[in-house]
């Protein structure tokens, strides 16, 4: 029989830390929006030795968190997201960096998000506020000055970990040493936030979002639902026409028919956007993808600096852009005006995948190529 999933998959107090550390910070952490969040409590992992220039930031994507490299276990339901990419002897060579990978603001694995204990003990939930990019990079900034970084010798990260990325060299030039911006953009463009539009309402108008203020609720009881329609949206976007085709075509579910007229089947394709909605609702929360993917929504790196060729002028980090040739989420051309206007980048580098979006997650052959020539 199916186990219910939780009303928030987030990791909460008391869950096991796996690899996490944490810091708290000392103040309230001022917001963009005016508005000061209490009690900042951000989760990161590191691995490597520090020597005090060799720090390197890793930055996760929507649904990524702290747990880049090593095993699932205890404190962590999957393996890491770049396991292929970070390690001894590998592309980012742990013996050689120290890599730091916090979970970012908002999320659900460790840092202050909306399923977060308030000052007052409950969920944060409806009442966490609306925090953006630069927030967040805000935090990581402190994190960064809590562990004697007064300068990254590398910031990576790809889609809205490359939203984080190219913020922080854009706000903090002198903090910033080498630059790899992975299938991102330098705002986010009408097509992605339309994409991201009906997530949202999914997860909203799910009968049990409460709101917003579900966390407490019996397992069955949170906005699953909603928050599984909007992961199969998701990685519908993540990856290709041609992928799926190729791997799925018209197949039915082996044991099902979806001609069925008394109890129709699926076809392999939405057994697949199934099985990866199921996986989410297991470990992740809802409010932090609606709070990231709103984030992600009003990322502009132009906004307040005049034109995005003025703002990403200030960028002194020698710079590595990469995309996907096959994305069509966060399509090449926007990586190519990155590499354009980021005085310190070459062309863009093209990865060329079946994969889509997510071929920065996927392609580590050709990421080792790419991370060669940024970091050797």
């Amino acid at each position: 029989m199916p186990v219910l999933p939780p009303a928030t998959g987030a990791w909460r107090e008391g869950d096991p830390v796996g690899r996490r550390r944490f810091v708290t910070l000392p103040d309230p952490l001022p917001l963009e929006g005016g508005a000061a969040l209490p009690d900042v409590t951000v989760a990161y992992e590191t691995w490597g030795e520090f020597s005090g220039d060799n720090a390197v930031l890793v930055l996760h994507a929507l649904t990524g968190d702290s747990h880049v490299s090593g095993p699932a276990g205890l404190g962590h339901p999957t393996p890491g997201w770049w396991d292929g990419v970070i390690g001894p002897g590998l592309a980012i060579d742990t013996d050689r960096w120290f890599v730091v990978a916090p979970n970012v603001l908002g999320g659900c694995q460790g840092t202050t998000g909306p399923a977060s204990r308030a000052p007052d003990g409950q969920p944060w939930g409806s009442r966490f506020p609306t925090t953006s990019v630069r927030d967040q990079v805000a935090l990581e900034v402190r994190l960064a000055d809590q562990l004697g970084i007064a300068c990254w010798a590398v910031v990576l990260g790809g889609s809205m970990g490359g939203m984080r990325a190219v913020e922080w060299a854009v706000t903090h030039p002198d903090r910033v040493e080498r630059l790899l911006l992975l299938a991102c953009s330098a705002s986010a463009s009408a097509d992605q936030i339309a994409w991201a539009s009906p997530q949202l309402a999914a997860i909203r108008e799910d009968p049990h979002w409460c709101g917003g203020d579900y966390h407490d609720r019996p397992r069955g009881q949170g906005p699953h639902v909603g928050l599984g329609v909007a992961r199969r949206i998701a990685h519908s976007t993540y990856r290709t026409a041609e992928e799926l085709d190729t791997r799925f075509g018209r197949r039915p579910q082996p044991g099902e028919d979806p001609y069925d007229a008394s109890s129709p089947g699926r076809f392999a394709v939405e057994s697949y956007l199934d099985h990866h909605a199921e996986k989410l609702v297991h470990r992740f929360d809802a409010g932090s993808y609606v709070a990231l993917t709103a984030a992600m929504n009003g990322h502009d790196v132009a906004r307040g600096r005049g034109s995005t060729a003025d703002a990403l002028g200030r960028i002194t980090a020698r710079t590595v852009v990469a995309g996907s040739t096959s994305d069509r989420l966060y399509p090449l051309h926007q990586q190519e005006e990155l590499a354009e206007l980021i005085p310190t980048s070459g062309p863009v580098e093209r990865i060329e995948s079946p994969y889509g979006h997510d071929a920065f997650l996927i392609e580590a052959k050709r990421l080792a190529e790419i991370l060669e020539k940024l970091l050797g």
